[in-house]
C-alpha cells in the first residue's frame, strides 16, 4: 500500500495540484493586500474619504456601550467582491494565455 501511495504522490497531476494550491494561497494574500491597502483607499479618497471596512448596517438598539446587537458589514463584503473580481480576471487571463499556447503548439 505504501508503494501505491508513493506512485500516486509522484504522479505529475498531484504535484501540479500541490504547487497550484501553494501559489494560489500566496496569490490570494497579494490580492488581499492590493485591494485592502491600495485600491480601496484610493476609491475611498475619491468618495469623500469613505472607509469601506467600516460601512455597516446596524440593527437593533445599542447597549450602554454603544454596541449594536447585529451589524451587517456590507463594506467588507464590497471589498471581498472586488478582490474576487481581480482574482477571477487574472485566472481568466492565465487560462486564455495557456489556451493560446496550446493552439500554437499544434
Amino acid at each position: 500500500m505504501l508503494k501505491e501511495f508513493k506512485t500516486f504522490i509522484s504522479q505529475g497531476n498531484v504535484l501540479d495540484l500541490a504547487v497550484g494550491v501553494i501559489i494560489g494561497g500566496a496569490f490570494g494574500k497579494i490580492t488581499t493586500s492590493l485591494v485592502d491597502d491600495i485600491i480601496m483607499p484610493i476609491v475611498g479618497f475619491f468618495l469623500a474619504g469613505v472607509d469601506f471596512k467600516s460601512l455597516a448596517l446596524h440593527l437593533g438598539q445599542p447597549d450602554e456601550k454603544g454596541v449594536y446587537p447585529v451589524n451587517i458589514m456590507y463594506g467588507n463584503f464590497i471589498q471581498i467582491v472586488i478582490q474576487f473580481l481581480i482574482v477571477a480576471w487574472v485566472i481568466f487571463l492565465i487560462v486564455k494565455a495557456a489556451n493560446k499556447a496550446k493552439l500554437t503548439d499544434k
